[in-house]
Order: structure tokens, then sequence, then C-alpha cells
């Protein structure tokens, strides 16, 4: 498969600043350099630190871009014997108070399948979260909440799943679908339960039937409509993403073929339907369990980057690709990282200056947080630096979240240390 890849992760003209990443992390307020493919251009990558409201305990980081340019970070945590999912916006570069979306005592809550918000023109808030229908460790259901006033006040909760089934349902996107409407993508376990148990007391984990992908549109009054099935047979639980195209919402996420092939599809709607899901690049990955590493999408008009995690043939790799047709077709992917270390979680970002991946890397000297830049079209390298070093090890540090605003990078990720998560961010400035 290598042959069919750029690795400009080891180009040359980077050789400065891999190195200098290499030995350590940016401190806050210097500066990164990097030349790009023409040696008489620089980029510089100005790291500062972010300081967010989240209070200790504080994980599950979702963070948005509203469409007047705030800033909307979500999180959850704990609350005596239950949870709580709390927001809070960034404007005009103030936090204000945060403010409660929700709380209960019979949520799902893992390190994975997380909360999400969004907002849509009209200027409503929109947020998920999981919340349990049965006794079974994977049987619970998409609770969505819809606030026109700012997130001060949210509506009563509706499910977007409504089959019933004690079965895993989650791992969602949402994006606008109208100026009063969002759009929701899922993973939904409803036929997981139809052979073996048949009870979805496995909660999709070894069950009968596939795990299938499904959207559907809510509206101002939480009305259910549109309700699709994408693909009958996805992989079991690695996240979703979508981006906003100018031809209607794209979707990706890791398919899952009867040769137990898991490689990143996606698909668009257009037109009131989707079209027939394709992969964004053919890696063959045979995997007989899901990785838990879902793909990220980003998009600018036409312009598409997805980027994802595979191990086809046994070597861990971040891989990058760009669409200039809304998804119709990719080009020939990026290498970002290999080996070992590469632990995946990706996020993109994308606007008509630039392309941006975030992934984690964990080595000997515990887990770091890689970001790259390139040209839009992903033609031209231009930088790449190790934004942190987290604390914390595994599964525990979770997803870490990337957006544009105000032509900058923001990104917040989770650290745990003594068993106490903390949400950080940082904030990275390009220039020449």
């Amino acid at each position: 498969m290598r042959s069919n890849l750029v690795p400009w992760l080891f180009l040359a003209p980077l050789t400065g600043l891999l190195l200098a990443g290499c030995e350590g992390t940016a401190p806050a307020g210097a500066t990164a350099q990097a030349e790009d493919a023409n040696p008489r251009q620089e980029v510089s990558l100005r790291i500062r630190p972010w300081s967010l409201p989240a209070p200790p305990g504080a994980a599950q980081p979702d963070l948005v871009v509203t469409t007047d340019g705030d800033l909307l970070l979500s999180w959850i945590r704990p609350e005596e014997d239950g949870h709580v999912l709390e927001l809070a916006r960034h404007s005009a570069g103030e936090w204000a108070a945060a403010t409660t979306i929700a709380r209960g005592d019979d949520w799902f809550v893992n390190w994975a399948d997380t909360p999400h918000v969004s907002a849509t023109a009209d200027g409503a808030l929109w947020a998920h979260w999981l919340q349990k229908s049965a006794a079974a460790t994977y049987a619970y259901d998409v609770a969505l909440v819809r606030s026109s006033d700012g997130g001060r006040n949210w509506s009563d909760p509706v499910l977007v799943n409504d089959d019933g089934t004690p079965t895993e349902h989650g791992f969602v996107s949402m994006w606008p679908a109208a100026s009063d409407r969002i759009g929701i993508a899922w993973l939904d376990g409803r036929e997981t339960g139809t052979a073996g148990h048949g009870d979805g007391s496995d909660g999709g984990h070894g069950g009968g039937g596939a795990m299938t992908v499904r959207s559907a549109v809510f509206d101002a009054g939480l009305s259910r409509s549109d309700e699709a099935v994408l693909d009958r047979s996805a992989c079991d639980c690695c996240q979703t993403d979508a981006a906003l195209t100018a031809r209607g919402p794209l979707l990706v996420y890791r398919d899952r073929t009867e040769a137990e092939i898991r490689d990143i599809v996606a698909t668009r709607r257009e037109g009131g339907r989707w079209n027939k899901g394709r992969r964004v690049h053919a890696d063959d990955w045979m995997m007989p369990a899901c990785p838990v590493n879902g793909p990220a999408v980003a998009a600018s008009g036409e312009d598409v980057v997805v980027g994802w995690y595979t191990a086809a043939g046994g070597d861990p790799q971040v891989k990058l690709t760009h669409s200039p047709d809304a998804g119709d077709s990719f080009r020939v992917p990026l290498l970002l990282d290999s080996g070992a270390s590469v632990q995946g979680r990706v996020d993109v970002a994308l606007d008509a200056g630039a392309a941006w991946a975030l992934w984690v890397t964990e080595g000997a000297e515990g887990q770091a947080l890689w970001l790259a830049r390139s040209s839009t079209d992903l033609s031209r390298p231009l930088a790449r630096v190790r934004v942190a070093t987290q604390q914390g090890r595994g599964r525990a540090t979770g997803f870490p979240q990337m957006v544009l605003a105000g032509g900058d990078v923001h990104i917040v990720w989770m650290e745990v240390s003594g068993g106490t998560a903390q949400l950080r961010g940082a904030v990275v400035t390009a220039g020449p």
C-alpha cells in the first residue's frame, strides 16, 4: 500500500522542523518554523495556551464554531450518582459562564462515544447525549435537545432512534440541514439483536445482525423526517463525522464488509437522497474487531479533506486525502505519520488557505498531540509541530478536538492526572 502514498512527513524541506518537534513541545508563545515545498517561503506556527472554563473532572469535550464565528465548548462531568452536560460560549475573546444542557443518572458515558453540540443559522443550539435503555452494557439510545435562547433553556429530550430495541445507538454526527433544522447520522444496532440472544442483551457486540448507519432530520419542534438507512453493515463502534460542502452534507464512517475489511467510506446527501458510499482509499485493512478510531472530515466549498487511522499490513498510519468535487472523488492520500507509536484519533480542519490535521501518538515518553498544516489541496506541505505532551496514557485521554475560527486553529484535549480529567486548550496561529 505504501507505494500509493505521498509520504510528505519525510520530505527533505521539513527536516529541521521534524527534528525540533521530536525534541520537545513548542513552548507557549514559541514559534515553530518549517520551509514549504518552495524554499523561498517559510511558514511559522505560533502556539499559545488557551484558558478553558471547564472545571476539574470535565471530560469528553466537543468544540464547534457557530454561524457568527463564536466557539461552543461542551463537556461532561460527574455529579453525585450521575452526570451533567455543560456548555460554554467563547465570543469576542471571552468565555461566558457555563450553562447546563442536561443532567441524568441513566446515561451511557465513555471515552469514545461522546456528546456533540451544533448550531443552526436561526440561532438555535442543538445537543445530544446517550441514555441507557436497558441493563445490558451496550443498550442505549440517542437523546436530542434544542435551545432557542443561546443555551439558557433547553427543550425536553426526544429520542433520535425510535426503534425501541435494547441495543447500541450512538457515534453521532450533526450538521445544519436548513436554517432551522438539524441533520443527524448515527450508528444503529437495532438489527444486531435479530439473532444470537435475540433480546439485545449483548448490545450488538457479538449479536446476530450488523450495525447500520442511519440518518434523519429534526425541525424546530423536534419532529423527525427523512429517516434513511445509509449502510447496512458498518464498523460497530468507530466515530462518524460530517461536513457541509457546497453540494450538501458529506458523511464519513468506517465500513465493514463480509471479509472484515474496515476502510473509510464517504457519502453525500444531494437532491433529497444519499448517494452510494465510496471508499476514500483502498487501504484493505482486514480487522476482525472494531478499532474504535473513526475518520474526520472538513469542507470549504467543494474542497474536502478526510483524515483517518489505519493499520493495514500491521503498520499503524495516519492518512489525509483531498477531494476537489465535494466527495465525488478522492486523490492519492498523504501519509502523515506511521509506526507503532501512532494512535490516530484524528481531527481535521479546512479553509481557503490551508488544511490542518491533528492526531495522537504514544511512546515511552508518553502521549503527544501533533498538528500538520498543508495547502488546501494537500499539494504543498507547510509545517508540522508537536502541540502538547499529554498527561495520561491509553484511551483515557479520549479524542482531541480542533476548529478554525478567526484565522486561528483552536485545539482542545483532555489530560488525566491522578485519576482526574482536565481539559486543556491551545491556539495556533500561522504566519510568514
